[in-house]
């Protein structure tokens, strides 16, 4: 079952994104600017920032995330998002002697793969070992293990960055597994900024239309009703 748990992110993180967008067209300091703007000038210049696009300014916060339960498939999707930092649980430092393995459900519903795979596992478990018993380096036993073992991963990304992942892997055609990460992401993300992440999700729940074309998954107007739900 996978892990999420926001550990840090940007102090008032929504207050930051407007100070630096209304820095942009004021005489004073961004000191003074965020210590003078009420909340409610924050919410609407942040609405106001949304709506026209300019996302620059919300690269300015960060968000942590400490990721578990998730295996090497998810995390070689997840490190193409250039924009972040990653560190991972080394396989060559981290020895597997009893490693976890994510099974997809697509598998599990099935007895026969079900079967089939985990006896997969098993003989996966029994070459690394063996291997580890013949003096092999763990950075060379880990050759034989699957890209379901399962891995451990902190992430940091702006919010900028946040919203360009959350629209790629919150939308139904992702790979499942990141997807349910995605959403877990984004539920801790929006209870520290709910007026920066209102409408993140999937590129048609951010923007209104799916930018899928013939691909699309055709749920648009249930994705649409679950954003306003």
């Amino acid at each position: 079952m996978i892990k999420v748990k926001l550990l840090e992110h940007t102090p008032e993180p929504e207050r930051v994104v407007a100070m630096s967008a209304r820095l942009c067209y004021s005489a004073s300091g961004a000191e003074e600017l965020s210590e003078r703007m009420t909340d409610e000038q924050v919410q609407k210049l942040l609405a106001k920032i949304i709506k026209m696009g300019h996302a620059s300014t919300m690269e300015h916060v960060s968000f942590t995330f400490g990721i578990e339960g998730v295996s090497r498939v998810l995390t070689h999707q997840l490190v193409r998002h250039r924009l972040a930092s990653y560190s991972q649980q080394s396989q060559r430092y981290v020895a597997e002697h009893d490693f976890e393995y994510i099974l997809p459900p697509s598998i599990e519903e099935k007895p026969e793969a079900k079967e089939r795979f985990q006896s997969l596992m098993d003989d996966i478990q029994k070459a690394y070992n063996e291997l580890a018993d013949m003096g092999i380096p763990k950075e060379d036993a880990r050759y034989v293990l699957a890209n379901a073992t399962e891995t451990k991963i902190v992430v940091t990304m702006n919010a900028r960055s946040l919203m360009h992942f959350f629209n790629l892997r919150c939308c139904n055609r992702a790979q499942w597994e990141i997807r349910e990460l995605a959403y877990k992401m984004l539920e801790q993300a929006k209870k520290v900024a709910p007026l920066l992440f209102k409408n993140a999700g999937a590129s048609c729940v951010a923007t209104g239309h799916c930018p899928e074309g013939a691909m699309t998954c055709g749920k648009f107007a249930e994705m649409i009703k679950m954003r306003e739900d």
